[in-house]
């Protein structure tokens, strides 16, 4: 776990600050690089978990923020964003996209805007809990505020 919060987990909060978002970042005792092991540590149903998946939709960045009880459909995806293709992200286009590493990447705090999706499934829990910039790192939030402050698009993604 690290001593005090990491470079990116600050960026995170910041973010958080300046868009009015309400949730403190928190830090994990262990790495949380998937919903299961965040939902352990938070004490949370795996649906709550906001997982932050970037994919690459024609060649440009495309965050899907996901329920954890959920597996995005890349087809259903791509006729979504009215793109031809998307595809799982390398660690390298997700770390240029996001400035994050995988199994931490926020839904904001990123070099530049991100285009983002947001699983309604997310919707049917009171609280959500998203990744703050690091796999150590996760911060409290609702569907509401994850749709308002990415200024993502509520969608199907399974």
């Amino acid at each position: 776990m690290p001593e005090k919060l990491p470079a990116n987990a600050i960026r995170v909060e910041t973010a958080l600050r300046s868009l009015g978002a309400a949730g403190e970042i928190v830090v994990l005792p262990e790495k949380a690089p998937t919903a299961a092991a965040a939902a352990a540590q938070v004490g949370c149903e795996v649906g709550a978990i906001a997982n932050s998946l970037i994919f690459e939709a024609d060649g440009a960045p495309l965050l899907v923020l996901t329920s954890g009880a959920h597996r995005v459909d890349v087809e259903l995806i791509a006729r979504t964003a009215g793109v031809q293709k998307v595809r799982r992200a390398t660690p390298e286009f997700v770390r240029e996209a996001t400035g994050q590493p995988i199994g931490g990447v926020a839904p904001v705090g990123h070099p530049a805007p991100v285009r983002t999706l947001v699983d309604n499934w997310l919707s049917k829990h009171q609280e959500v809990w998203a990744a703050g910039g690091h796999p150590h790192t996760v911060f409290p939030t609702t569907f509401d505020e994850l749709v308002r402050i990415t200024g993502g698009t509520p969608v199907e993604v399974e």
